[in-house]
């Protein structure tokens, strides 16, 4: 009995230490990708599991529509004050005068008296001013390829006009833009777009009831007061 349960207890032991090799070998090995030694390079699209192929951009050729998606905000804040004073004073008397004969000069009296000029100026300009301008503009414009630059970029150019009774709104966009600028859902924002110009007209009631007349629009630019 004591030789078997010496002879086990020696098995024992011989069992443990296989485990503890298995299990270390085990853990070395238990990678999805594999020994470190032998592992290949991961790759996004083949070892990712949510990965999704982006959408390639289609080539855009002339007279090809692209969407232009135009967002414009500007925030102007000017202050500007003016201190101004001026005094001025101003004495002037004359003693003597000449009197002119051909070629020749005479000492010439002065019997009324002595001409005298008297002056004085007092001026004082205080002002301030303050502007805060805020506009936004927010469109789409479906716009046409009219030229392509020798260096790929390409000229864009679209128009719309939308007339709702007696009021009309009326679009123009140019500009030119590059090829990567535009997006896989054929569109491109308006700040990437070089020598930009936008022109946005509204005609119709809407429009008279806020626009100024000729009148205050003389006031505004020649400012007579």
């Amino acid at each position: 009995m004591i030789r078997c349960a010496g002879g086990f207890a020696v098995c024992g032991q011989a069992l443990v230490a296989w485990l503890l090799m298995c299990s270390a070998a085990w853990s070395q090995g238990s990678s999805l990708f594999g020994e470190p030694g032998k592992r290949r390079d991961l790759v996004l699209s083949q070892d990712g599991w949510t990965y999704q192929k982006p959408l390639e951009p289609t080539p855009v050729q002339l007279r090809d529509i692209v969407t232009v998606i135009i967002n414009q905000q500007s925030v102007v804040i000017s202050d500007g004050e003016i201190d101004r004073k001026k005094k001025a004073h101003g004495d002037l008397i004359l003693k003597d005068w000449i009197f002119l004969k051909g070629l020749s000069a005479f000492p010439n009296k002065m019997t009324g008296g002595d001409p005298h000029i008297r002056g004085e100026v007092d001026n004082k300009l205080r002002s301030e001013s303050s502007l805060e301008t805020r506009d936004s503009m927010k469109f789409r414009l479906a716009c046409e390829v009219v030229d392509i630059r020798p260096n790929g970029n390409l000229v864009i150019e679209g128009r719309a006009s939308v007339r709702n009774n007696e009021e009309v709104w009326e679009y123009a966009l140019t500009g030119e833009i590059r090829p990567k600028d535009i997006l896989p859902n054929n569109t491109v924002q308006s700040d990437s777009i070089a020598n930009l110009r936008i022109d946005k007209r509204e005609m119709g009631h809407v429009r008279d009831g806020y626009r100024r007349g000729w009148a205050l629009r003389w006031l505004d630019k020649y400012q007579p007061f």
